[in-house]
């Protein structure tokens, strides 16, 4: 349980890094890009608050940017069925997900691919926004928050490239709390199942180790928890994800 805290407390940090407004407190932290795009803007957490309460004065501090809403482990038990009866809508679940870092298998990159740390966000950013769902005309506006991040850790932004130096794959490795949580991992769609991604993740974690950390944790997709298992980790807990 102490490990799928801090990994929370991580998470919270990463996206509070995207933050523009008003976080407000440890009982109802929010996060505002304004990148129209639902997973940069919304909720953390609601911890001792109504939900009525809590929906009041999160469209108050999100109103105009789609938001949603991060209904985990650290928020109150009910929550998200009261928010469910309060009209919102259940988007996904998308597992927590730990690992031992010095437990994790190999996955070595096939053959072509170069895995380097980046400080470029303009071909990152577009790479990540393709496989992400971020709109095309969104992609300036993300680059600009992205050149702005300013999160209580350190984020490493890793790129994968094949021999025409093109980005075909990224993950950002957030160091905090003493942990390593991912982000953004993906391989673009015409390269995928060449083991890139699992590659990429492994790249991420060695660097991490590298930094000091010791435990890796992530949230994952229904795609990418099959490779992820692979790899060591194990489910922990479960984000609901939900949306008015």
């Amino acid at each position: 349980m102490e490990a799928l805290d801090t990994v929370l407390a991580a998470h919270r940090a990463y996206l509070l890094g995207w933050n523009i407004g008003v976080v407000g407190g440890d009982d109802l932290p929010t996060y505002r890009s304004d990148v129209p795009h639902a997973p940069l803007n919304g909720v953390l957490r609601v911890a001792g608050r109504t939900p009525r309460d809590a929906l009041d004065e999160a469209r108050q501090r999100l109103h105009g940017v789609p938001r949603i809403w991060w209904v985990g482990p650290d928020s109150d038990a009910g929550t998200a069925d009261a928010l469910i009866s309060l009209g919102a809508t259940e988007i996904t679940r998308m597992p927590i997900m730990t690992a031992p870092i010095a437990e994790a298998a190999d996955a070595a990159p096939p053959a072509g691919l170069r895995i380097t740390e980046t400080t470029d966000p303009t071909a990152f950013v577009s790479a990540y926004a393709r496989v992400s769902g971020i709109a095309p005309q969104d992609v300036p506006a993300t680059i600009e928050r992205e050149k702005a991040f300013a999160g209580d850790g350190t984020a490493i932004r890793l790129a994968g490239r094949l021999d025409d130096d093109r980005i075909v794959a990224t993950a950002v490795a957030w160091l905090s709390h003493g942990v390593v949580t991912l982000y953004f991992v993906g391989t673009q769609p015409e390269q995928r199942r060449r083991g890139i991604g699992a590659a990429m993740t492994r790249a991420a974690l060695d660097v991490a180790r590298e930094r000091g950390a010791h435990t890796a944790g992530l949230t994952s997709s229904p795609m990418g928890e099959p490779v992820y298992r692979r790899l060591g980790f194990r489910q922990v807990g479960e984000f609901r994800l939900l949306t008015f």
